[in-house]
């Protein structure tokens, strides 16, 4: 019996590895494959700025913000920024404290050596980071609305870094390819959300197939040619081939790669030092 369980764990493994079978996250996460969990450092941070405004790009709903300094710095002197876009159903806040934490990876990094940078986040909603038939358009909000406010507030906006997870992988690879290098010193992706055809799409990721055209970042390889580029993606992360096939037709080939993980924090978090170093790097 105990042989027979054995042999039948293992066909799943080799299964889910060839992704021959469906739910590879659940399977992953269940055999144990997805290696170890990332831990935000215990570490003081610098300061928090937040607010929020009533956004004309988001149709007059009002939207949070926050920015992190990195300790030793004050609201108002001028660091270059990294524009961070959160997930699906999430806000800015994820970026910070007991989520991603990554104001305590930027303070361990600044304090470690790295160049200082702001880290600054946004509420984008559920969007997808690009303009929509109903008139919202979370991008021009980031654009036009965010990065005029942190200007305002003394921050060097010239040339910026885009990292996001999840949908906001896709959002900051997407906003890098309309922006392009003379505003973007480097972009960065945690499992980017992608799919090869608007049918496999999430529902409410695009609002048809000229959306999806529109906005595929598989035909956007020339656009995102000359911008460094990060990206990684867990080997049980249900996003990992159609991520793999962005990065084959990426050249230059971008940074990162695929490592045991699922579509989760606890992977992201393990990542999310690499990619703040490889985004101040830039920056800098």
């Amino acid at each position: 019996m105990g042989g027979a369980v054995f042999l039948a764990g293992a066909a799943a493994a080799a299964g889910i590895e060839e992704g021959a079978l469906p739910g590879r996250s659940i399977l992953y996460q269940s055999l144990g494959l997805d290696g170890e969990a990332g831990v935000i450092p215990t570490v003081a941070t610098g300061a928090f700025v937040q607010g929020s405004f009533v956004s004309s790009a988001r149709q007059g709903r009002t939207v949070g913000w926050a920015a992190s300094y990195p300790p030793g710095y004050a609201p108002g002197e001028s660091l270059p920024v990294v524009v961070a876009l959160h997930g699906y159903g999430g806000d800015h806040s994820d970026a910070f404290g007991t989520r991603l934490g990554l104001d305590r990876f930027q303070a361990r990094a600044v304090a470690q050596g790295q160049a200082p940078f702001v880290v600054a986040a946004i509420d984008g909603g559920n969007s997808y980071w690009h303009h929509r038939a109903s008139g919202e358009d979370s991008a021009a909000m980031v654009t036009d609305e965010f990065l005029p406010l942190l200007k305002a507030r003394g921050l060097d906006t010239s040339r910026l870094a885009l990292a996001g997870w999840s949908m906001g992988a896709y959002g900051a690879l997407l906003l890098a390819s309309d922006l392009g290098q003379g505003r973007v010193a480097a972009a960065s992706g945690l499992s980017v959300a992608l799919w090869p055809t608007v049918s496999r799409a999430a529902t409410g990721a695009f609002d048809g197939p000229a959306d999806f055209w529109e906005h595929d970042l598989y035909r956007r390889q020339a656009m995102l040619a000359d911008i460094p580029l990060r990206i990684d993606c867990g080997t049980g992360d249900g996003f990992r081939e159609n991520d793999r096939a962005l990065v084959t037709s990426l050249s230059p080939h971008p940074a990162g790669g695929f490592e045991p993980g699922g579509h989760d924090m606890a992977f992201w978090r393990r990542l999310a030092p690499d990619h703040l170093t490889f985004l101040a790097a830039h920056l800098g």
